[in-house]
């Protein structure tokens, strides 16, 4: 069974710890620098892959050596990247992220070519041949707010395709956009800021509800260091986070999506798989990057017990 990962492709950049930009030409020397594949799309392929599944990942890079890189790190992962179209206008996406001793992460990002993401780049039948399809990060990549990337997923859906979905950004603009796909999702993981933005619900709880009436079958609410929030159309259970030292954050979001999604494909329940989520998002909040720690599947979920 094949997991297709459609959207945001990021290069990032990240170095630990950082208490402030030095002035002048001064240098600071810090702990660790690393480079990862990220974004919704990207960090989730890398995350689903190391978790025993198969992956292929969709998405625009620029014609460049940022490109040549983030493509390399995701194959030498395991993901099949032959989804992944070259742009010789813009240049790969990318992130620089000074992380904070406290795991906080500001960045330094281009946007790149996810903007340049169009239904052309998903190739005929992909969808439907997939187990799952994981939309990672559409409020980026608008060219897929599409009538007919739409019938694409619905056809998907048809044949037995699950689809979910995950955010980027949280920019408001962004983020309505990002509400014309939910009637196409089936499971819809934002965090806690983006569902507030999108609903104007500052409850965790009210937002996922309202969230749940487009049209997705379940919404699961990421809290950060307070766990999650779990919502079906028949109850909402509030899952904690795991005791864990926390290094950086950066891709516990799309570790919890992969997390999550190989529950489902081991045919696990949704809040038994929000835990495996839950497992895997805790075990790269150890490290530096998104795919920090995250070796297989069992070690992850040595954490639930």
């Amino acid at each position: 069974m094949t997991v297709v990962t459609l959207g945001a492709h990021i290069l990032d950049v990240l170095a630990r710890p950082v208490e402030g930009i030095p002035d002048g030409q001064d240098t600071v020397v810090v702990e660790q620098i690393r480079v990862t594949a990220a974004g919704a799309a990207a960090g989730t392929a890398v995350a689903l892959a190391r978790l025993g599944n198969d992956v292929i990942s969709v998405g625009a890079i620029g014609d460049d050596d940022l490109g040549d890189l983030l493509a390399t790190i995701m194959r030498r992962n395991g993901v099949d990247v032959t989804g992944l179209v070259r742009r010789t206008a813009d240049q790969t996406s990318a992130s620089i992220l000074p992380i904070r001793p406290d795991g906080g992460r500001p960045s330094f990002h281009v946007p790149g070519a996810n903007l340049t993401l169009t239904t052309g780049a998903v190739g005929p039948g992909l969808l439907g041949a997939a187990s799952v399809v994981h939309l990672g990060g559409p409020d980026v990549t608008f060219g897929l707010n599409d009538p007919a990337f739409f019938e694409m997923l619905a056809a998907a859906r048809r044949s037995g395709t699950v689809v979910t979905m995950d955010l980027l950004s949280t920019m408001p603009d962004l983020l309505a956009g990002a509400a014309a796909f939910l009637p196409h999702v089936d499971h819809f993981l934002p965090n806690e800021e983006q569902a507030a933005a999108m609903t104007g619900e500052s409850d965790p709880e009210k937002a996922a509800r309202a969230l749940l009436g487009p049209g997705p079958g379940t919404v699961i609410v990421t809290l950060g260091a307070e766990g999650s929030l779990v919502a079906t159309g028949e109850d909402v259970h509030r899952l904690p986070a795991l005791p864990v030292e926390v290094v950086d954050t950066t891709g516990c979001g799309d570790a919890y999506c992969a997390g999550f999604i190989t529950g489902l494909e081991h045919g696990r329940d949704v809040l038994e798989a929000a835990r495996w989520g839950t497992a895997a998002a805790a075990t790269v909040a150890q490290g530096l990057g998104s795919d920090a720690c995250l070796t297989d599947l069992d070690a992850a979920l040595a954490l639930l017990a």
